[in-house]
């Protein structure tokens, strides 16, 4: 343990300081592919009955027309970010007649990749663009990588803790700048620990064949239909998922803002030869946005973004200089099978304390050396996390990966009774479940799922299946006064089609035109 780590938590158990530690926002991302009975991908458009997916601020799509996204406003506990996320499954349930919707990472059943719906948001320019922007992903990366479905967590620490360290840490110069810098430290301490989240978290150790479309894969048949990672946690989250080789050589610093936003600027004004070669328009079609690493810096994946609200056209890099960090948005994590809405309040709880963790440790900048190293305990943990022995390289040795997450649970001890606001509570319980899991390999998600599955005697598909209909029946059998937040979901279905309707009527500009704007 750092002991600039040990000198906060001190000072914080002083003075009724921890105090502002809680209530921090918290807001939840989450995706889900919209599947037929059969489990094959859903060719229907997204329903009007949800609302326009351009404008709605709760319920849209990510890459494809079928995958559903859905966005919790910033909620200040547990408990009040996961109603809200279950009260959107509810309305959404009601509107989709026979689909389901896949509560698993990892897609099944795939058409060819050329079949699978690119996301449609209608006439309007930045509706255009971001449809184009899509078919770029397709072309860079492949379509089956776009349609894996993840749950994003969005934190910001409370205002009021802000002043309390910056009296800490005797803090001179802008609030804004310090602030800034004390999240890129979290960010960089999340790529140093994020094998945690992935080793505790990670839920996709199955994928089905039609996602490998052929290709030779260091995996075990379960099924005829499905391939098994023995050891592994996230395959979502490996190289066959989003830690591919297109980006392999693409480094953007977490050292500084400057850096960070220097390095993906560089990216997305520098060619690319290989999609060069896509070009930019085939009859008169927009194949991609531009030709070059990135076409814009959203397409960047990283476990972890520090993040600011932009406004209406403005760049998320220009967002970040403008008004620095404002929260973070953590990407490593899995759809649970195990829960309704694809998480529950002790991870929620515990992803809280591992931020604020992240945050109060020593970060200091990350070099080349450490980099490597970060990559090789993700990709090891993705692939091998549960193996026996697994070690993970740490400043240059090795060290088992038991050894090192049972240190980094037990340093979180003191965050947690922060939170809690002494030595027992709920966020010490959501720790220590997390703990168990260290101990017990067992406990992990990935294991329970193979054991689950194994239970059943089932293959992979039907089994996801059968998940996927006792949760549209969980939804559908909720009264409808259950759901608190049904009036607003109306009303924003309404309000969302009448802005995108404003927005292309509004348009004065040609599509051309208004990409060149804005990459600008």
């Amino acid at each position: 343990m750092s002991r600039g780590f040990q000198n906060r938590i001190r000072e914080l158990s002083q003075g009724g300081r921890a105090a502002a530690l809680r209530g921090g926002p918290r807001g939840i991302e989450k995706e889900s592919l919209r599947v037929n009975p059969d489990g094959s991908i859903a060719t229907t458009a997204h329903p009007e009955t949800l609302g326009s997916a351009l404008t709605n601020r709760y319920i849209t799509t990510d890459y494809s027309e079928a995958l559903l996204e859905f966005v919790t406003p910033p909620e200040d506990s547990p408990w009040g970010v996961l109603q809200f996320l279950c009260d959107i499954h509810q309305f959404v349930y009601e509107e989709i007649g026979e689909e389901l919707l896949w509560a698993f990472s990892m897609p099944c059943s795939l058409p060819e990749e050329s079949e699978i719906p690119l996301a449609c948001y209608g006439d309007s320019n930045i509706g255009q663009m971001k449809t184009v922007y899509r078919r770029g992903l397709g072309y860079r990366y492949g379509r089956y990588m776009q349609v894996i479905a993840g749950l994003h967590f969005n934190y910001s620490l409370p205002d009021s803790f802000w002043e309390t360290y910056s009296e800490m840490e005797k803090w001179t110069g802008t609030l804004v700048q310090r602030k800034s810098d004390a999240y890129f430290g979290l960010v960089r301490n999340v790529r140093r620990l994020d094998w945690l989240l992935l080793y505790l978290f990670g839920a996709s150790p199955i994928v089905c064949k039609s996602f490998t479309a052929g290709k030779d894969v260091d995996l075990e048949e379960l099924d005829s239909d499905t391939y098994i990672g023995r050891y592994a946690t996230s395959l979502r989250m490996s190289e066959l998922g989003y830690q591919n080789t297109n980006q392999a050589g693409l480094q953007v610093s977490a050292n500084s803002l400057d850096e960070y936003v220097s390095d993906l600027s560089a990216a997305v004004n520098t060619p690319n030869p290989e999609y060069m070669n896509i070009g930019l328009k085939r009859n008169g079609l927009h194949l991609q946005l531009n030709a070059n690493q990135l076409q814009i810096e959203n397409e960047y994946y990283s476990t972890i973004r520090p993040k600011r609200v932009a406004r209406s056209g403005e760049r998320p890099t220009s967002a970040l200089q403008r008004g620095g960090v404002e929260y973070v948005e953590l990407r490593a994590l899995d759809i649970s099978p195990f829960d309704p809405v694809g998480i529950n309040q002790s991870q929620i709880r515990f992803l809280e304390a591992f931020l604020i963790y992240c945050l109060l440790l020593d970060s200091p900048p990350i070099e080349e050396n450490e980099q490597r190293d970060n990559k090789f305990n993700s990709a090891t943990t993705a692939k091998g996390g549960r193996k026996p022995g697994v070690e993970l390289r740490r400043r240059g040795a090795l060290i088992p990966l038991k050894t090192w997450a049972l240190e980094v649970c037990d340093q979180m001890t003191a965050v947690c009774e922060f939170l809690d606001g002494g030595p027992e509570g709920a966020y010490t319980e959501a720790l220590g479940l997390q703990m168990s899991a260290v101990e017990n390999v067992d406990r992990t998600p990935s294991a329970r799922l193979i054991a689950e599955l194994g239970q059943t005697g089932l293959p992979f598909v039907p089994f996801a299946l059968q998940v996927a209909q006792d949760y549209r029946d969980y939804f559908l059998d909720l009264a409808p006064e259950h759901n608190g937040h049904r009036s607003l979901l109306i009303s924003e279905h309404t309000e969302s089609l009448q802005r995108q309707r404003a927005l292309e009527e509004a348009g004065d500009v040609s599509f051309d035109a208004f990409v060149a704007n804005y990459l600008g």
